[in-house]
């Protein structure tokens, strides 16, 4: 558990045992009036929920870097939350034990304080887990942290969005309104790196022993390796309307050093985004342009080229409790002669890659079970990835899921097609309290 997740757990437990026991401070003579009693009698009772959960999953072929379990986790959620007049409070973590890593471990999802001093602005600070763009299953203007292991292997699709440490302002105004986020320490994506899901490597890279988990040299002085995101928006005509700004690094590491050790280069994003109703459904548009600053024209070989994103979509209900969402995604590398110039060996990337992302959902037995499956298809890489989801309410505490993530793929130098060894089916059961 890093220092920061250690200092709010630290400051979330010690409000919640003031919290709790109030009765205790009055029994040790605290007079009642006194600025601790005054202090206790501002928050409301603490809301406290969570869950106990177990997930198993095996790989339905053979990798000779991994174990056959792809799963093997229990999880205890507690998520506790109190409010004052002048505040909010919200801690969230998960206590895990992982039987692949063969570890114990504690995640602060959520620690934070959230305060509104007027009717223009807001404010929150502390861990928190963050989002904004239109994309489904695909990122483009969303430069917050994700975790691409946890999905990969069959954990709930929250777990995709990881959390941060930072600082987040919202101005309001009839004109637009503005978004501010503040991280101190660059907080990387949860990126495939060998531990869970094992990677395409050249055989250079396996001569060398790069091909086990994957070493990066990440960027973490606080207040100095920090990132600033933005976005102004508006609604017009029931179309909400959205700029994008970011300022810090490649999420995953796309550069390497001198010593060969993967790198995360700077990176400035710039962006725009459209969502509203079209026809029956919904549709969405937006667009990214990924400033790779240490490889301007495409000349620096060890860091990756620039980049338009591109993605347009569209989702409504087909019949009743059964939705689709279709997008179509396109990756653009920018300064693409440079960059075929320099390469040497291999499959060289194309200029365009091409994405088809499906979501289906279907609700039956009175909204007891639900069917899903989230899709991902390139006919560019010849690749694709289907993630199928059975989920049945056995009560209203008690869920149980069984589903798989399968891979596909022509290449083992495409994204999905790197990861064909990796397919496996999982199941899990929740209790919620």
């Amino acid at each position: 558990m890093n220092r920061t997740a250690c200092i709010c757990a630290a400051m979330w437990l010690g409000l919640f045992l003031a919290l709790a026991a109030p009765g205790k401070a009055q029994s040790e003579e605290i007079p009642p009036r006194s600025s601790l009693y005054w202090l206790i009698e501002q928050f409301a009772p603490v809301e406290i929920n969570g869950y106990v959960e177990t997930r198993m999953g095996v790989r339905t072929r053979n990798d000779p870097e991994q174990k056959d379990v792809s799963v093997a986790e229990a999880t205890l959620q507690l998520e506790m939350f109190t409010y004052t007049d002048w505040a909010d409070f919200k801690f969230k973590g998960d206590l895990k034990t992982d039987g692949v890593t063969e570890t114990v471990d504690f995640d602060t999802r959520e620690a934070w304080i959230f305060s509104r001093p007027g009717d223009n602005v807001d404010i929150k600070v502390g861990r928190q887990v963050l989002t904004w763009g239109t994309g489904g299953l695909v990122f483009l203007n969303d430069m917050f942290p994700k975790d691409w292991q946890s999905f990969f292997i069959g954990r709930d699709a929250e777990y995709l969005k990881a959390p941060s440490t930072s600082a987040k302002v919202g101005l309001f105004s009839h004109f637009a309104n503005v978004d501010l986020v503040y991280t101190p320490r660059f907080e990387p994506d949860r990126y495939i790196n060998g531990e869970y899901i094992s990677y395409w490597s050249t055989e250079e890279d396996k001569r060398l022993g790069k091909d086990d988990i994957l070493d990066a040299d990440t960027p973490d002085d606080w207040f100095e390796d920090d990132e600033f995101a933005m976005r102004i928006y508006r609604n017009i005509n029931n179309y909400e309307l959205a700029l994008y700004g970011y300022w810090g690094y490649w999420k995953d590491p796309k550069g390497v050093n001198d010593r060969g050790t993967a790198t995360f280069p700077k990176l400035n994003t710039y962006g725009a985004s459209a969502r509203g109703q079209v026809g029956p459904g919904i549709g969405n548009a937006e667009f990214a342009f990924y400033d790779s600053t240490q490889s301007h024209g495409g000349t620096n070989s060890k860091v990756h080229n620039s980049q338009m994103r591109y993605v347009v979509g569209y989702g409504q209900e087909i019949w009743p409790d059964c939705n689709v969402d279709i997008q179509y995604y396109v990756e653009q590398m920018l300064d693409y002669q440079e960059y075929r110039d320099r390469f040497t060996g291999g499959r060289p990337k194309d200029e365009f890659r091409h994405v088809v992302t499906v979501q289906l959902s279907q609700l039956l037995m009175s909204q007891t079970l639900t069917l899903a499956l989230d899709g991902y298809y390139s006919p560019s890489d010849e690749d694709a990835y289907l993630r199928p989801r059975a989920e049945y309410k056995i009560s209203d505490k008690t869920t149980a899921t069984i589903g798989a993530n399968i891979f596909f793929g022509n290449n083992p130098e495409t994204f999905f097609g790197q990861f064909s060894n990796n397919s496996n089916i999982y199941t899990s059961i929740r209790y919620s309290f």
